[in-house]
């Protein structure tokens, strides 16, 4: 029987995170690395262990637990498997949106951790990528105390995975948020009594001037109110939309926001709202972390569909519409 005493979150976060370590599994760590190690002829192993690895990073693995081949990366294990790529990836650290980049050079390498595939074109260039990774896991290898290395070499991908799954469920929550609100947003339009088309991702109307307006979602804002004049579409608003609850991280919400706004402010926009967890905030500090938001919502009123933030969306969304 539960306590009536006490109160706790449910599990959602922690069940998410599970479904994200058990699908990554079979591909990105140690597990799948060990059995492309067992395929791969012993000699061949060793002699790339010796061509490709770091001598001082070998040297520091010596008298400890931990192989060689579970550390250092070579082009017969990455060909045999290529998902685990993605393994070296987590042990040095580095997320995917920063690793496969134009400027790391790797950015046509994510089919290897995403697909298990190296492209034939890039299959020349495997011995190369090989030195590379090797150079920078030599760097952290040397830089760990010989005591807890076996421990850290076998913990930090797990440690790197879990803020890759932390960040996955961020995006959950943001994007969970934008879909409900870009939807309580539609109910509102589609009951102001006006002739609509309702596209799914757009609702568009003729407004009372007999403007033609849209409000729709966009991948940057993430919802977007625009006019057509002629062959051309204004946009009148942009709403950002950041859904996580946490007090934390709100400054980094905020500072996200700005960016789009600045994005859409290029793009001509006319105003700039952000709904966001601000019910327990310093709106000052929020204020100078988006200096462009010129309209502040709450995130629970406009959930709630009720509340002094919700009733100001919906009055700045009918003014925006021209409804």
């Amino acid at each position: 029987m539960a306590s009536s005493q006490f109160t706790l979150p449910p599990p959602d976060r922690q069940l998410y995170v599970h479904a994200f370590l058990d699908s990554s599994r079979p591909k990105v760590l140690a597990g799948p690395l060990k059995e492309a190690i067992k395929k791969v002829d012993p000699r061949t192993l060793s002699a790339e262990i010796q061509q490709y690895a770091p001598a001082d990073g070998l040297k520091v693995l010596q008298g400890t637990n931990v192989r060689d081949e579970l550390v250092f990366a070579t082009p017969a294990v990455l060909r045999e498997q290529p998902a685990v790529l993605g393994y070296y990836r987590l042990l040095l650290g580095v997320s995917q949106k920063a690793f496969y980049t134009k400027s790391s050079g790797l950015s046509r390498y994510a089919s290897m951790e995403d697909q298990a595939l190296i492209r034939p074109a890039l299959d020349p260039n495997i011995p190369d990528l090989c030195l590379a990774l090797n150079s920078a896991i030599g760097l952290l290898i040397c830089s760990i105390p010989p005591g807890t290395l076996e421990a850290d070499v076998d913990q930090l991908p797990i440690m790197t995975l879990g803020a890759q799954a932390d960040g996955s469920w961020r995006n959950k929550i943001g994007q969970k948020a934008t879909i409900e609100v870009y939807q309580a947003l539609k109910d509102v339009i589609k009951n102001a009594g006006y002739n609509y088309t309702d596209a799914g991702a757009s609702l568009t109307i003729v407004n009372s001037s007999g403007r033609e307006v849209t409000l729709a979602l966009a991948p940057d804002p993430d919802v977007e109110i625009k006019e057509r004049l002629g062959s051309h579409d204004f946009l009148q608003a942009a709403i950002e939309i950041k859904g996580g609850s946490d007090n934390a991280n709100i400054h980094n919400r905020a500072g996200e926001a700005e960016k789009s706004h600045q994005k859409a402010k290029a793009r001509g926009a006319k105003e700039f709202w952000t709904i966001i967890a601000s019910s327990k905030t310093d709106m000052a500090k929020l204020q100078a972390e988006s200096p462009t938001t010129q309209q502040w919502f709450d995130i629970e009123h406009v959930r709630l569909a009720a509340g002094r933030d919700w009733d100001k969306l919906v009055n700045h969304v009918r003014i925006a519409m021209g409804i």
